[in-house]
């Protein structure tokens, strides 16, 4: 719920078929209107680098008005947005019912979507959002060990800095070529008779996302252990594709609407056939839940999706309403630096996280609501990195002041990019990792 109100804020379906989605000079008036308001009210003023951009411009100008601002300086606002969506749900006091209507984070959604159709992007950008194939690639055996050498070799780094444009600082994920997907294969999973209480099913089937899959499977063997020793039921979807949310940051609607079409029928298979769906990162979880609805409203599919895919800790605490979440821990936690991901707070589901590792004796959770600034490819693009850690640095300072036992992030990107920002980063763990270590997993 945003700041001063009592109403939550609504969103409209994006119309991104129609007539006039495309028209630029359609899209400039209403980038004039939005600005223009933006301007008079500056409450955003400390989230993300568009509305600093935008507000400094303003003030440089000749009249220190909108209308005295170049345009080109539009598409520099765009593309430091990176769709966080905090704006929206938390600082904007003009979103729908409101008459003013303001969606920035959709208006800009829709400026990508203009400057990808007219393909001013980068092939970069493009590479990096492909993310289903740069997995597959980079994790085939003896390519895969190539890759992370590269990733952490200083000299290479430079050269990915001057031809592809990736910040030589920036932290680049691993890749493994034996997959989440795989070890699950190889792995013995009891047959357990799940017991449904509320909206649940205890049948879990996992969406990996490509992250989850090619560059942390520890996180999903980890959520499968916490799953399975709570007498739950859990498979994999017989196959998926990126969740399109990569693209969708990047203005190609066209090849979110291609991974959708992959992904939702063999994910409503799965729900018919009595399967819950967890997803073990934010963005993707988000992706279901809010970006594909609002595409097709229309999709009677993509709507039972909608309602049967979770955070996993949103799952968990579903379970333990019943209880049916086991609280035989046996290890301590102790004090958790924890951030909250900004696509997990858009989904208004609370702070389960914290709600669930706090049921661990003596531990304690401090959650900081602050973006950190990487949203998956912001972070590592050249000429966002600085920013980027600018972003990120009060949450880095707030974890230093906290002198916690452990950092914690429900997004791996995130609290990678935050903790390059500490001076130690050896006690930074998965939230999901810390409750299979309470376990004593």
């Amino acid at each position: 719920m945003r700041e001063g109100s009592l109403e939550a804020p609504t969103r409209h379906p994006i119309d991104w078929k129609g007539a006039s989605f495309y028209d630029e000079a359609n899209l400039f008036n209403e980038l004039d209107r939005v600005f223009d308001i933006c301007h008079g009210c500056r409450r955003c003023f400390n989230l993300c680098n568009a509305f600093p951009l935008l507000f400094d411009v303003i003030d440089e100008s000749e009249t220190m008005e909108l209308d005295s601002v170049d345009k080109k300086v539009y598409w520099d606002v765009v593309d430091n947005c990176y769709l966080c969506d905090m704006c929206f749900m938390s600082k904007c006091p003009y979103v729908p019912p409101h008459e003013w209507d303001l969606d920035f984070p959709h208006l800009m959604l829709r400026a990508k979507a203009v400057k990808f159709k007219k393909g001013d992007v980068k092939k970069r950008d493009k590479f990096i959002t492909s993310t289903d194939t740069v997995g597959k690639l980079a994790s085939i055996p003896i390519v895969v060990n190539v890759v992370n050498a590269v990733n952490k070799n200083t000299a290479a780094r430079k050269v990915l800095d001057s031809q592809l444009g990736i910040h030589p600082d920036a932290v680049l994920p691993a890749y493994h070529a034996d997959t989440a997907r795989k070890q699950f294969t190889k792995q013995s999973h009891a047959q357990t008779a799940a017991e449904a209480c509320g909206e649940t099913t205890g049948k879990v089937a996992i969406f990996t996302t490509c992250y989850g899959n090619y560059n942390r499977p520890d996180l999903v063997n980890d959520l499968v252990m916490v799953l399975e020793h709570n007498n739950m039921a859990v498979t994999m979807a017989s196959q998926e594709n990126c969740c399109g949310m990569p693209k969708l940051e990047l203005g190609d609607l066209e090849e979110v609407e291609r991974l959708k079409n992959n992904n939702i029928p063999q994910l409503v298979k799965l729900i018919e056939d009595g399967w819950d769906i967890i997803a073990p990162v934010p963005s993707c979880v988000l992706m279901f839940k809010q970006e594909l609805p609002l595409m097709f409203p229309d999709d009677k599919d993509v709507a039972k999706v909608r309602d049967a895919i979770f955070d996993p800790f949103e799952y968990l605490m579903l379970r333990h309403k019943s209880n049916l979440l086991k609280t035989d821990f046996k290890d301590e936690i102790g004090t958790v630096s924890y951030q909250v991901a900004c696509h997990l707070r858009v989904q208004n589901i609370g702070l389960k996280t914290k709600e669930a590792l706090e049921l661990i004796p003596n531990t304690a959770v401090n959650a900081i609501e602050r973006c950190s600034g990487h949203d998956g490819t912001y972070a590592v693009k050249s000429e966002f990195h600085d920013v980027a850690m600018k972003i990120a640095k009060p949450v880095v300072n707030r974890v230093k002041k906290a002198d916690a036992d452990v950092f914690s992030s429900d997004c791996p990107m995130a609290a990678d990019h935050i903790a390059s920002g500490l001076d130690d980063d050896r006690h930074v763990k998965s939230p999901i990792s810390l409750l299979r270590q309470a376990y004593g997993l």
